[in-house]
């Protein structure tokens, strides 16, 4: 029985996956957050790897406080980037399949059309730098790895824009959001479920791979969205980002191409809209069963 080691095991994506191992009980699953396996330990790490010694590892971890990496270098550098080296390293050496968790935020937002992984990274904020740099160490240390770039991501569990935007629609009256940065959300339910497809795929392909829903929308359409399905009253506004300030620069515009990962590994990519459905039934059913 193949064991599947997750870093970041109770975050967004880590949770989703927990769901789905219930279905994939073929395998050993080994979840760990920091508690488990300190990540920020670089001297121990490849020790506490060998000690689980999976035979896939999923890095579900990263430092994902855009703003705050800006005066959090170090921090960002060793969790993004560090890190992966050294988690890469290992899986390369031990024969261990290694799938990455990276992000849209590797560009500078200036294109006009769908990005795909051929396309030119240039990070304008410290997370995307650091998230760059893992990727070049990956592939470096391990040119078997698989690395899934994502963008927006939001799940039932954890803290994120559907939760944040539901949360304020019934608290108050009006709400701003940006209007002119454009991707597409990524519900991780859809995410994890793509990484099990690749899994399980006989045919494993090494490289980078897109994932994030079907749709081109700006933050503010994507709560458009959330108000629409929520029924919620509350008057929500576009704004631009220059009236909205913030430590990070954002990408203008970084909506993936998924064709690839699509195409190589069969995997099905549903329509943001039908995800968010789904999710926001989920956290109405989570809400009601706690009153």
């Amino acid at each position: 029985m193949k064991k599947i080691l997750i870093t970041g095991g109770n975050g967004q994506l880590g949770s989703e996956l927990q769901l789905l191992s219930k279905i994939y009980n073929q395998f050993e699953w080994v979840f760990t957050d920091w508690k488990e396996l300190n990540l920020c330990d670089l001297d121990n790490l490849t020790m506490s790897l060998t000690k689980i010694n999976p035979q896939i590892i999923i890095n579900c971890a990263a430092h994902t406080a855009v703003d705050k990496a800006e005066s959090e270098f170090e921090l960002s550098d060793v969790l993004n980037h560090q890190s992966v080296a050294l988690m890469a390293q290992w899986s390369h050496v031990n024969n261990c399949q290694f799938i990455h968790v990276s992000t849209d935020y590797v560009f500078d937002g200036t294109a006009s059309i769908a990005l795909n992984e051929n396309a030119v990274p240039n990070p304008i904020n410290v997370y995307g730098v650091t998230k760059l740099a893992g990727e070049k160490a990956c592939l470096r240390e391990n040119p078997e790895a698989v690395i899934i770039r994502t963008s927006w991501v939001y799940s039932s569990f954890g803290n994120n824009f559907v939760k944040t935007m539901s949360r304020l629609m019934q608290e108050r009256d009006s709400l701003n959001v940006v209007n002119d940065q454009i991707g597409s959300p990524t519900y991780a339910a859809d995410l994890a479920l793509a990484i099990m497809t690749i899994i399980v795929n006989s045919n494993w392909k090494s490289g980078i791979y897109n994932f994030s829903n079907e749709g081109e929308i700006s933050w503010f359409e994507f709560a458009l969205a959330i108000q629409e399905i929520g029924n919620f009253e509350c008057v929500v506004s576009g704004i631009p980002s220059s009236a909205y300030p913030t430590p990070a620069k954002r990408p203008q515009y970084s909506l993936l191409d998924k064709t690839k990962i699509k195409e190589t590994f069969g995997v099905v990519v549903p329509d943001y809209k039908s995800s968010l459905v789904r999710c926001m039934e989920l956290l109405d059913n989570k809400q009601k069963s706690e009153i």
